[in-house]
């Protein structure tokens, strides 16, 4: 980050749009979850794209090098860790 001339927010992420539903099946898909997920129709939707702008920290350099699943299977498994940890 000392290469940035300009102030302002720099966005981290992928650049990739990624639905709440989508991330939340991906979600209950890795940690096995079998219920089922609801989604209520009649609140309000939020923002329709919660997709950032990483072009700034793109022309630095920095791309994400972990794809979000094994993001999320990793963290599952360091919580699983610190689980089976705090019980010994």
């Amino acid at each position: 980050m000392r290469e940035v001339s300009e102030a302002g927010p720099i966005n981290v992420g992928t650049g990739v749009d990624l639905s709440i539903r989508a991330l939340a099946e991906l979600i209950a898909e890795v940690v096995g979850f079998r219920g089922e997920l609801v989604f209520d129709a009649g609140k309000p939707d939020g923002t329709p794209r919660k997709l950032m702008d990483v072009s700034r920290l793109s022309k630095l350099g920095w791309s994400a090098r972990v794809e979000l699943r094994e993001g999320i299977e990793r963290t599952l498994d360091w919580y699983e860790r610190q689980r089976e940890a705090s019980h010994v």
